[in-house]
């Protein structure tokens, strides 16, 4: 693995992660080449995603962000691995599943492995792609009440695990039935019946808003994106020199 090259730099726009026109091959290529900044970027632009994949698992928001930073370790030792040029969201995806699932097993609460993926490794991959494809919130997301949005995220984590993954994949993260079923390796009709029934358990707490509000639920602060980032740079220390 290359080592960063230390240098002068200025410190990166944090907007600039949400900039869809710079390609993850480009950052790629540019971390292999010693660049911090790119692997910096790279954080920010999956963070969001990869914190509400493994906390929908794991029901615990430190955890969670322990999960997303281990994730970030253990990619960059084996960016060498990567193939590549394009599936570098599937490849993360793929490390952040792996390790909440280790923990989950050492909470002695296992979820088979085969549950997350497909005897076609492709579709799987296909799965976490679109898991970690970027969206922007609208306004009406920002908007919404927050009381509201911290008892949904209570009800929803109080859902069955099934139930719970599906919600979070379908209403959160806001994927297709065909996208979650590839995700989860169940059959559309599957996705399609726990969502529903999800919605039913929840109905008695949130009620009618459940719809609007749903995609707002475990967002992703500033703050806890600049924690991530400022923990694994520090943990990357030795390799920065």
């Amino acid at each position: 693995m290359t080592r960063f090259q230390t240098h002068a730099t200025p410190a990166p726009d944090p907007g600039a992660a949400a900039d869809s026109s710079v390609p993850d091959r480009d950052l790629v290529r540019r971390v292999r080449a010693g660049d911090p900044i790119a692997f910096e970027l790279v954080m920010r632009r999956y963070n969001r995603r990869l914190y509400r994949l493994v906390r929908s698992m794991l029901r615990n928001d430190c955890e969670a962000e322990d999960v997303v930073q281990e994730t970030y370790v253990r990619a960059y030792a084996k960016l060498g691995d990567f193939i590549g040029p394009t599936g570098f969201s599937s490849w993360l995806g793929r490390i952040a599943v792996n390790e909440a699932l280790g923990r989950l097993r050492q909470r002695s609460r296992v979820i088979p492995l085969d549950a997350y993926q497909r005897a076609d490794g492709r579709s799987a991959d296909r799965g976490i792609e679109a898991a970690m494809t970027d969206s922007k919130p609208s306004p009406e997301r920002l908007a919404a009440n927050g009381e509201l949005r911290r008892v949904l995220e209570e009800a929803i984590d109080a859902l069955p695990d099934d139930f719970r993954v599906v919600f979070v994949l379908r209403a959160v993260e806001e994927l297709s039935v065909a996208e979650t079923a590839a995700l989860l390796a169940i059959k559309p009709q599957t996705v399609k019946t726990r969502f529903y029934r999800a919605r039913r358990m929840l109905q008695g707490t949130i009620g009618a808003r459940i719809g609007a509000v749903a995609p707002t639920a475990f967002d992703f602060a500033g703050a806890r994106c600049d924690r991530i980032v400022a923990e694994v740079m520090r943990r990357l220390g030795p390799l920065l020199e």
